[in-house]
């Protein structure tokens, strides 16, 4: 028996390997969420760091909370972050004052906490001995079941907090993102008798045409290479946050000629010279 346990207790050469490769991807991934300007950058760091941790427990037997890493926190709660974040936008006009104040030294009093309870936690681990998954996983008759007996008894106030966390931050992401009209909203038989009184008859240019691009924020260009203002919102156009790629697109349509008559150029010449 105890033989069986120093050979469980012990790590072999291709898990210590795993561990110091994929513990640094993760320990840079963790610094780069913290570290980086750009939000979406933290975002898809610490995204990173959560497969990680993934490719961990399924390493060490725990399958269950390695699948429900890859698909529950990366999959949709990271992509739940990422979305937030591009609704509602981060950009150089944003306030950088503190609205709370404070905020900095209660930030870095729990980052204090954690890595005391941190170094507690794996100095715990190192001295004392551990019975492994699967003493724990036959206690209650597999992972699955054991996962479920401590979230829904020990640890069940925990987890309902972390779910309504989780809403509030829905709710909060829905109310950052609504935005105030500038105008009065149309109806639709007023939309509609404006655009049969317009000289415009046609349906609208799509955004972007002619331009290489298809976003709303980049307004399409006509044929002679000028931006076309049907093709923006009034919105945009009012908060200045309209692109314009026309010299860009003109200098690409002035190289692919040149490049035309070039090659038309040698064709010529070689149809010349077979003549």
């Amino acid at each position: 028996m105890t033989g069986l346990a120093a050979v469980a207790s012990t790590t072999s050469t291709g898990e210590a390997v795993q561990f110091w490769v994929l513990g640094t991807v993760a320990v840079i991934g963790a610094l780069s969420t913290v570290l980086m300007k750009k939000a979406v950058h933290s975002a898809l760091s610490l995204a990173g760091t959560m497969i990680v941790l993934a490719v961990f427990y399924l390493a060490n037997g725990a399958y269950f909370l390695g699948i429900v890493q890859v698909v529950v926190y990366t999959g949709a709660i990271m992509m739940l972050f990422l979305f937030v974040v591009m609704l509602v936008g981060v950009t150089a006009a944003d306030s950088l004052k503190e609205t709370l104040k404070g905020q900095r030294w209660l930030a870095a009093g729990c980052g204090l906490g954690f890595g005391v309870l941190l170094v507690a936690g794996i100095g715990n681990a190192s001295l004392n001995s551990f019975n492994g998954l699967g003493a724990a996983n036959a206690k209650h008759g597999g992972n699955v079941e054991g996962l479920a007996n401590l979230i829904f008894t020990k640890y069940v106030f925990a987890f309902e907090i972390t779910g309504a966390l989780l809403i509030t931050a829905t709710v909060g992401a829905m109310v950052l993102t609504h935005r105030e009209r500038t105008e009065r909203a149309k109806s639709q038989r007023e939309m509609s008798e404006e655009r049969v009184r317009s000289s415009q008859l046609p349906p609208l240019p799509a955004p972007g045409v002619y331009a290489r691009h298809n976003a709303v924020d980049i307004a399409g260009l006509l044929p002679d290479g000028t931006p076309s203002e049907l093709t923006v919102m009034r919105t945009l156009r009012e908060r200045g946050q309209v692109r314009d790629v026309s010299r860009q697109a003109l200098a690409d349509l002035k190289a692919l000629e040149q490049r035309s008559g070039e090659r038309l150029g040698r064709d010529n010449e070689e149809e010349e010279v077979a003549k």
